[in-house]
């Protein structure tokens, strides 16, 4: 419903039509509407069961607003009115219903706003200026033209070394930083924490994609998508574990095709698991970020990433950022011994801020929205700039230079780290 618009439609389409369930309201909106020179003629009868059967057999204006009331299933009744919309229709839900749930998945759904009854006519004028302001906006599709689509993989070297967290930053950074518009796609369906970090409710797009990924279009990509602001969108799950995962990857490639469509960016949390698994995931991703800590077992499954994408990816650009660097502490392998044995420098460090990551997860925001500005996430913002410097052509050359090494023994490299560290005490 709120796909991207087309301009060459707007011709065809009326700017305006309203169906509502009862009169009040609908002397309302026809007031309003006439003041912004919309005609009167536009508001109609019958809530959202008459919107599905109007607009099942004409065009789909730009604006639409729907009554839900009397709906006893709003958010899947809400389905019916997606498959009639036409790309570029901004809707507005209409009810009676004040729950935050049933907000969260009209928006996740679609829907551009969802006003209660009564309503103020203020609120309504706010509402159909916001979405004239969305319509006349410049459009992701005309920038994507202009700019080159910036596809990014983050990993984690080891389970819990920070890597959902980096990629939900970087996605922030990108779309309120860089002014991308920016997909965040958590491929982690069992256990991610995408949404989450964001504070939305995931959705079943993932999950619907993968059953069902013939349906996979532009289309489903704008209704799955779950908005966390005008130029950020995730597409998370949370899958019941007690469902394994069976695919053979497909779904998961078309998802990465309509999303280089759709937006200018798309960053990828990619579990390692999905990476042995799904080897072909890599292979338009021109960067990758393994993110990784200074412990052995870390070291050793850096080495083991780094290689295998040097050799099964040797068209992505990698980036090694160490997160939770602690400033005074005494790390399991020193920072000189760790460089050493994966045979490259850190390109990035994140010192660790309890304090800012626990605030951030009490807030359900990005440590880099809540803690922007602050020196703690400032290696954040030299890695999107990086990237995005690589990807747009200003500094591919210097960038070449830091791809993965790994010539070296893993089990000569891993054997020096273990002489280094210091003795047990007894």
């Amino acid at each position: 419903m709120n796909a991207p618009w087309k301009p060459a439609t707007i011709g065809t389409r009326d700017p305006f039509s309203c169906f509502v369930g009862d009169e009040a309201t609908a002397d309302l909106v026809r007031m309003v509407a006439g003041e912004m020179g919309w005609s009167p003629d536009k508001v109609f009868n019958g809530g959202l069961r008459a919107a599905i059967q109007s607009l099942a057999v004409s065009a789909s204006p730009q604006i639409l607003l729907v009554d839900l009331t009397g709906s006893g299933d709003p958010l899947n009744d809400i389905n019916g009115l997606a498959e009639v919309c036409e790309p570029g229709t901004v809707v507005i839900a209409l009810g009676q219903v004040n729950d935050v749930r049933l907000y969260r998945g009209l928006l996740s759904s679609g829907i551009h706003d969802y006003l209660l009854k009564p309503m103020h006519p203020e609120m309504l004028r706010d509402a159909l200026a916001q979405a004239l302001a969305m319509l006349n906006a410049p459009k992701a599709g005309d920038a994507a033209v202009e700019r080159p689509h910036c596809a990014v993989a983050v990993i984690g070297a080891r389970g819990g070394v920070g890597a959902s967290t980096v990629a939900a930053s970087l996605a922030w950074l990108m779309a309120e930083q860089a002014g991308r518009s920016t997909a965040l796609l958590d491929l982690d369906v069992h256990f991610g924490t995408g949404a989450l970090a964001l504070d939305l409710e995931p959705g079943r797009g993932l999950t619907d994609a993968m059953e069902n990924p013939s349906r996979i279009d532009g289309l489903f990509i704008e209704r799955a998508m779950v908005r966390a602001s005008e130029k950020l969108a995730v597409l998370s799950a949370e899958a019941p574990i007690n469902t394994p995962l069976v695919t053979d990857g497909g779904a998961f490639r078309q998802l990465q095709e309509e999303m280089r469509a759709a937006f200018e960016t798309t960053v990828v949390d990619l579990p390692r698991a999905m990476l042995v698994q799904h080897p072909n995931l890599m292979a338009d991703v021109p960067v990758a970020v393994i993110v990784t800590e200074l412990t052995l077992a870390a070291a050793r499954d850096t080495i083991r990433l780094l290689s295998w994408l040097k050799t099964h990816a040797p068209q992505t650009q990698v980036h090694l950022l160490c997160n939770r660097m602690i400033a005074n502490g005494q790390p399991e392998i020193a920072r000189k011994d760790f460089e050493g044995s994966v045979e490259r420098k850190l390109d990035h460090v994140l010192p660790y801020d309890q304090k800012l990551v626990a605030q951030a997860a009490k807030l359900g925001k990005p440590v880099a929205e809540v803690g922007k500005g602050s020196k703690t996430v400032a290696p954040l913002g030299e890695l999107m700039t990086a990237i995005l410097a690589m990807v747009d052509g200003e500094a591919a050359a210097g960038l070449g230079a830091k791809q993965a090494g790994g010539s070296a023994s893993l089990i000569g490299k891993l054997g020096a780290l273990v002489a280094k560290r210091p003795a047990k005490k007894a």
